[in-house]
């Protein structure tokens, strides 16, 4: 059985949330005496993104810039999170946001990545294995919330909306323009994106059961606390 512990600075919320938590316990130690390196790592990760998007968004119009950079903005909540809690400020919105996001955004780009890897050969090796792993960490480290935070059923309900509205925009509404999901290469058909190609679609249907996932977690996480 995993032992159970708290990592210092944290606010009990007698919710054993851990044991939802695929992470051993040795790393979830090692991660929280890493605390502030890890969100430095974030936020250069976070800052790395914004530039890895700038020229997408030189193409979309300027009010739909925020549904743009997904995984940036998702590194960001996850360390907001993390300072909050250090600061003894817990936010159970941001934490919430930081958690499906970090799962949604790390398990799509792999998804992506891996799918449309020959598409992909235009990245140097190293770069390409740099976002691979580093998403696919960012799958692991939403975890880390569940040691200090708590969850909530209105906190679930933004989280679905605002993930839910990136999901219409990205691939079915966009609103404005073009759908505004991360440019794939897949769909670049003479110089142009194409959005009629299998490789939208396959993106899409990634982006929906990704984002089923962590939702479908927290549900039943929050419903199983509220029944015990």
């Amino acid at each position: 059985m995993q032992t159970i512990y708290i990592p210092m600075n944290s606010q009990p919320n007698n919710l054993n949330y851990s044991i939802w938590s695929p992470l051993p316990t040795k790393l979830e130690k090692l991660a929280f005496s890493l605390i502030w390196p890890i969100i430095i790592v974030n936020l250069i990760g976070t800052i790395f993104g914004f530039w890895y998007y700038m020229p997408q968004f030189s193409n979309e119009p300027f009010l739909m810039w925020i549904f743009v950079p997904d995984s940036p903005v998702a590194t960001l909540f996850f360390s907001l999170s993390l300072v909050l809690w250090q600061l003894k400020k817990d936010s159970i919105l941001v934490s919430t946001l930081a958690f499906i996001g970090c799962i949604k955004l790390g398990l799509w780009t792999s998804y992506c990545l891996i799918l449309f890897f020959s598409s992909f050969s235009y990245l140097d090796p190293l770069m390409y294995h740099f976002l691979l792993w580093s998403h696919l960490a960012m799958v692991l480290q939403a975890f880390l919330i569940l040691r200090y935070t708590s969850f909530s059923t209105n906190a679930l309900i933004v989280g679905i909306f605002w993930y839910g509205l990136n999901d219409l925009v990205d691939y079915f509404i966009p609103i404005i323009g073009q759908p505004h999901h991360t440019w794939i290469p897949s769909e670049v058909i003479n110089g142009v994106v194409s959005h009629s190609t299998p490789a939208h679609s396959l993106a899409a249907v990634g982006a929906l059961i990704m984002t089923l996932i962590p939702i479908i977690l927290l549900v039943k996480i929050i419903y199983f606390h509220q029944k015990n």
